[in-house]
């Protein structure tokens, strides 16, 4: 089996709400690659990439001159071909040959007319289990869905909570100030019982504020969250001394998805210690087959794992599923942004929930199909709203996180002209 061509398209899909983060702002929506691999055989793979536009769709058009008669089969080949260390440096093809890769799996599952969980190894698990993604979230055109507030906030966390079953819980922060977040995170701990301790209540809660503080910020607001019941202390500071030396202070695992991102961090990391869980995305890695491998180095040396999410539609979801059914260290819920989408570009709708959970898709390939309607609808969609600058808040702009960070806004002063949204 031979490929002999690849299309790229450009989609973008709605959100709940604006999704505010340390970096910027989800204006509403998410813009991702949906790529497609076609064979000498008739079969055709899905994959999916963040971002997009014609910069995107020409880099995925330039791979053609790679991989154009390559057997989809030889994916190792294929990752020397295209993203090789050393070409690695200067053109970051790492996410593309993500996208390749889950196309190859799918094809080939397709091909064997088998999952791609068994093409990986079998999986351990029909279900994977998923933290909440809490947001502070603008409203959305009609006015709704914002969180800005922490009776919002805590509203919110019981809703996603009734709604899906979820018991762990991860709000994403760096958007106010960390003393005004301890007490966001403090209330969404309450709302869920996470703050009786560990071992007297089955929820959990984890914190993300992307890297945005400075080291002795960090180590205040973990040491004043160690008694809650912790999942893990997600990326409080960026780099990996920095996250050592909160690692020296706080009695909370570290958690990445920022510095250890491949395989030579990783083995940095285990010369010296400075995060306790690695979250592989499956983006990020380079496909689920890197992440697979990282993992087993992770169960050999007792770190933990988790699966982390990117921003994903249904093909890339199935890929975080596929990951999750096959690795026997999967220490805790899997991330995902899946339950702030209104709609997705699979046959089907949008994955279920069940329990805080979604089964493992056992079709072949990766299990999901395209709506084609759905797909030309959300690409007319892209070439009317075209992308947005991901690193900017709207209504914050000129806005970025400083370390140590001096200028975070207070969302309960009502003077600061931030929090006026329309």
């Amino acid at each position: 089996m031979k490929i002999t061509d690849i299309k790229a398209t450009t989609v973008t899909v709605p959100l709940e709400a604006p999704l505010r983060h340390a970096n910027g702002c989800h204006w509403g929506r998410f813009v991702r690659t949906i790529v497609e691999v076609e064979t000498d055989e008739g079969i055709t793979g899905l994959g999916e990439m963040g971002g997009g536009g014609e910069s995107a769709e020409a880099t995925f058009r330039a791979m053609k001159t790679y991989l154009v008669g390559h057997d989809p089969a030889r994916i190792e080949e294929m990752r020397f071909k295209i993203a090789n260390p050393t070409a690695s440096l200067y053109n970051n093809r790492t996410q593309v040959l993500a996208a390749l890769e889950f196309a190859c799996l799918d094809i080939l599952g397709k091909k064997w007319n088998a999952p791609v969980h068994e093409i990986l190894g079998g999986k351990l698990q029909d279900r994977v289990p998923f933290a909440s993604y809490l947001f502070f979230r603008y409203p959305n055109a009609d006015g709704k869905n914002e969180v800005r507030t922490i009776d919002q906030m805590v509203a919110h966390v019981k809703e996603l909570k009734q709604k899906y079953g979820f018991t762990s819980h991860k709000m994403k922060g760096g958007v106010f100030a960390p003393e005004i977040e301890l007490d966001y995170f403090r209330a969404i701990a309450h709302a869920v019982g996470a703050d009786k301790g560990p071992g007297r209540n089955t929820d959990r809660v984890r914190f993300d504020p992307n890297g945005v503080m400075s080291t002795e910020q960090a180590i205040r607001f973990g040491q004043a969250i160690q008694e809650l019941n912790n999942d893990y202390f997600e990326d409080p500071v960026y780099g990996m001394n920095a996250m050592r030396r909160v690692r020296d202070f706080v009695r909370i695992p570290t958690a990445t998805n920022t510095v250890v991102v491949g395989f030579e961090q990783l083995s940095a990391n285990l010369l010296n210690t400075a995060v306790d869980v690695i979250l592989l995305d499956t983006t990020f890695w380079g496909g689920i087959r890197q992440c697979v491998k990282a993992a087993g180095v992770c169960e050999t040396l007792q770190l933990g794992v988790a699966v982390h999410s990117s921003g994903e539609l249904g093909i890339q979801l199935a890929t975080m599923l596929q990951l999750g059914a096959v690795i026997p260290n999967l220490s805790f819920a899997a991330d995902a942004h899946y339950h702030h989408l209104a709609d997705d570009i699979i046959v089907g709708g949008k994955m279920k929930y069940e329990n805080g959970s979604i089964k493992v898709p056992d079709g072949p390939g990766l299990g999901v199909k395209l709506d084609r309607e759905k797909m030309g609808k959300y690409s007319e969609l892209f070439k009317r709203l075209g992308a947005y600058p991901y690193d900017q808040d709207p209504l914050r702009p000129c806005w970025t996180p400083i370390i140590p960070n001096n200028r975070w806004a207070d969302p309960t002063d009502a003077r600061n002209p931030e929090i006026r949204v329309s």
